[in-house]
């Protein structure tokens, strides 16, 4: 068996860029490849193309193995590339697979011209079910002139990261995902991936659709767990003595259903847990089925967030100030993408109510839908406003539990983090 030590990294995105450091870091040669000009500057510089906790450490540490390139044709001579390129939902809700075909088409092609076979092509970005078997392979056998299991292999190898903690969630994740076109090409990306993690992560070897359904119902179960706490929490609410926080800590010492994801809160967010559970039911559709779990998550996370927007209304009048503390869709990320907060800074604002927002990391400069918000630059200010109607924490970042409020302003808490606090604070 040929092991992987060169590989090229198609995206230097959020996602790509880490997964390009992590493997220079422990002691793999990398060449990434991005059509963006700025990105391959900075890697090739030694700084951090996005934003991301312990990003720029990685590329310091693994540097002397790291360079980025626009050209394909310096990636040719790898033993394997990843590929992590923008999956854009459909209004159908299945994913686009162009911009994953416009980076392999070249690969391949040039792999072709060099006439080296043994080359392992790896699919990280998420994928509809279906389609590395019906349109990815097929693609690279027609560009190639190849067999794949023979000439080249294809695995299906999606992340499961959440962003503010992608550098760990790499290096020590739970399980490893491979879907794989043949047993020697699945045992080759596993080989690479006993040298890479630095723990013993649950290797799951599968078929490439097997691996396709599984990606998208790991984060489905997820969100129904979360959108089971919000209808919980709304339940809980209409009872005067009901405790939503000491309910969920009573249901999550049972074994059968642990305390992960259940936490009193708002909405899911951001770019994968949304986006993976209309997935699914979109492929139920798709083969003559049903998904009716996920198609009510997917509603009662709707629901969630006009709850939150009817919430604040009916405790304010058009033309008072709103505060929503957190506008990120969770704490350690700028990335505000169907967040509670800018969902219900977009509709306040829209009823004639003022807004004042705060996050820790998304900014203006980085999350350009927050520009039409009046920004304050740290929670402390809060207390240089006047008439402040009502403050919602919409993203429990652990700093907010000691923010000092108005005190006339009445609060709205979803995540319970500011129950411990004293009356000053």
């Amino acid at each position: 068996m040929q092991s992987l030590n060169s590989i090229a990294v198609f995206g230097l995105g959020k996602l790509g860029s880490c997964i390009a450091a992590t493997l220079a870091a422990r002691e793999f040669n990398i060449t990434g490849v991005d059509i963006d000009a700025e990105k391959v500057r900075r890697v090739n510089a030694g700084e951090p193309p996005v934003e991301e906790p312990l990003l720029a450490e990685t590329i310091r540490k693994g540097r002397g193995r790291l360079r980025a390139t626009t050209d394909v044709r310096e990636a040719q001579d790898t033993d394997a590339s990843f590929y992590i390129p923008p999956s854009p939902s459909l209004l159908d809700g299945s994913f686009s697979s162009e911009f994953l075909l416009r980076a392999m088409q070249p690969m391949a092609r040039a792999i072709r011209a060099t006439g080296k076979t043994g080359h392992l092509f790896v699919v990280n970005s998420t994928t509809t079910p279906g389609a590395m078997r019906n349109v990815i392979l097929p693609t690279l056998e027609h560009e190639t002139g190849w067999t794949c299991g023979r000439e080249f292999g294809l695995c299906y190898n999606p992340e499961f990261i959440a962003l503010g903690n992608v550098i760990r969630g790499l290096l020590e994740p739970d399980m490893v995902l491979i879907g794989e076109s043949d047993a020697a090409s699945g045992e080759r990306l596993a080989d690479l991936y006993r040298r890479y993690n630095t723990n013993r992560p649950h290797m799951a070897r599968m078929s490439l659709t097997s691996a396709e359904l599984t990606k998208i119902s790991v984060n489905s179960y997820i969100t129904m767990k979360i959108s089971f706490t919000n209808q919980l929490r709304l339940i809980a609410g209409s009872f005067p003595d009901a405790n939503i926080h000491d309910i969920l800590a009573a249901i999550g010492s049972d074994s059968r259903i642990g305390s992960k994801f259940l936490r009193s809160g708002l909405s899911y967010g951001g770019p994968c847990f949304p986006r993976d559970n209309r997935l699914v039911a979109y492929t139920a559709r798709q083969r003559g089925l049903e998904a009716p779990l996920a198609e009510a998550t997917d509603r009662l996370n709707e629901s969630t967030k006009d709850s939150l927007v009817e919430q604040v209304l009916s405790l304010t009048s058009p033309g008072d100030t709103v505060v929503i503390l957190g506008m990120a869709y969770r704490p350690d990320t700028y990335i505000v993408e169907e967040s509670a907060g800018l969902f219900l800074a977009q509709h306040l604002k829209q009823r004639g109510c003022r807004l004042l927002v705060h996050d820790y990391q998304a900014k203006p400069d980085n999350s350009p839908s927050l520009i039409e918000f009046e920004n304050l630059d740290s929670p402390d200010a809060l207390l240089q406003h006047s008439k402040i109607s009502v403050v919602v924490i919409c993203c429990p970042w652990p700093q907010y539990s000691r923010t000092l409020l108005p005190p006339d302003a009445k609060l709205i808490d979803p995540w319970g983090i500011r129950r411990f606090c004293s009356p000053a604070g």
